[in-house]
C-alpha cells in the first residue's frame, strides 16, 4: 500500500466527487458486493478510502492501495 500524501488525497476528491458514479474492479473483503457493481460516491475520507453507497445495498469502502474501482458516465 502506498503512503497518503496530501497530493493524493487531494488528487482522489477531484477525481471522486461526492455523488460520482463507480464500478468495482476489485476488492479484497469476503463481504465485497460483486466486481461490476456500481454505485454513487459519498466521498473520500482522510485515509483515502472512497465511500461508496452501492446500487446492491451495501456501503463497503474502496481502501486506497488495496481495493480499485473506476470512475462511469451515468
Amino acid at each position: 500500500m502506498r503512503a497518503m500524501t496530501l497530493e493524493i488525497l487531494a488528487s482522489l476528491r477531484e477525481r471522486f466527487p461526492q455523488g460520482a458514479r463507480v464500478e468495482l474492479l476489485r476488492m479484497d473483503d469476503p463481504q465485497a458486493p460483486a466486481i461490476g457493481t456500481r454505485g454513487t460516491v459519498r466521498g473520500v475520507d482522510d485515509s483515502g478510502s472512497i465511500m461508496v453507497a452501492w446500487d446492491s445495498g451495501g456501503s463497503l469502502n474502496v481502501l486506497f492501495g488495496v481495493d480499485e474501482c473506476r470512475k462511469v458516465g451515468d
